[in-house]
């Protein structure tokens, strides 16, 4: 049974792998483009978002920014993470280990 220290949220996950792949930062990039000209119901989201990883490219202290965002936990964090633009990032079998360590927990 996984510890509940050793468990993470699909956030804290997506945090690692940009963390070791700074090149996936494009696929969420990619998925703003897509939903921004497919009239996105919260594009001021998308476009914070896009701000976030672009500063991410950008700079080393960017990316220090994106993955404390994506870590945090604060209300603010929370419910920008809810508009995320990260499907993809992860794999199908990464997503599926994180939920099944949420389902060990409840």
């Amino acid at each position: 049974m996984v510890q509940p220290s050793a468990m993470k949220t699909l956030h804290e996950k997506v945090a690692d792998t940009i963390e070791r792949d700074p090149s996936l930062l494009s696929i969420p990039l990619e998925n703003i483009d897509r939903w921004l000209a497919n009239g996105h119901t919260a594009p001021h989201r998308l476009e914070q978002w896009q701000t976030i990883l672009q500063a991410a490219q950008a700079s080393p202290t960017g990316f220090k920014s994106l993955l404390k965002l994506l870590r945090a936990e604060s209300e603010e964090a929370v419910h920008l993470k809810s508009f995320d633009p990260f499907p993809g990032v992860l794999t199908l079998e990464e997503r599926r280990e994180v939920i099944k360590q949420c389902a060990y927990a409840h």
